[in-house]
């Protein structure tokens, strides 16, 4: 069991239907915030960093919406659903972007190319999650 999931699940509000998903979209989401803060780092460490400006500003939209959502994400007692999908929402968004432009640069970047996987897993995760809180009304 993860640390996320052992949190969640010794919450004594434990809001989660099911902690261990929660605790896995959480666990996405802090992956693609840790890969987008890498690429925008090792994008600034190429020698020609003009054509990778788009690429880092959309690297560092997404890790801080990605660490928004998981901060938002982990509060379980008295948690506003509104809140929590509408920073899905948002996560969501930045990490399709951020694929989008990683995935231009990846032939020529390993990073980017790493970068736009976690953000593709990241993009299923929010959105599944949104699926799942809007259907528990």
């Amino acid at each position: 069991m993860s640390v996320t999931a052992a949190m969640l699940r010794s919450n004594p509000a434990h809001a989660a239907s099911d902690p261990g998903e929660l605790a896995r979209t959480i666990d996405v989401l802090l992956a693609c915030a840790e890969a987008c803060t890498a690429c925008a780092d090792a994008c600034l460490a190429e020698p020609d960093v003009v054509p990778l400006r788009r690429c880092i500003r959309l690297n560092l939209d997404c890790a801080d919406l990605c660490a928004a959502a998981v901060r938002v994400l982990a509060r379980q007692a008295g948690g506003d659903s509104v809140a929590a999908s509408a920073v899905l929402e948002a996560a969501g968004q930045a990490a399709r972007a951020c694929q989008e432009e990683c995935l231009r640069h990846a032939p020529m970047h390993e990073h980017c190319r790493l970068c736009a996987e976690a953000c593709e897993r990241a993009v299923h995760a929010a959105s599944a999650a949104r699926d799942a809180r809007s259907s528990r009304g």
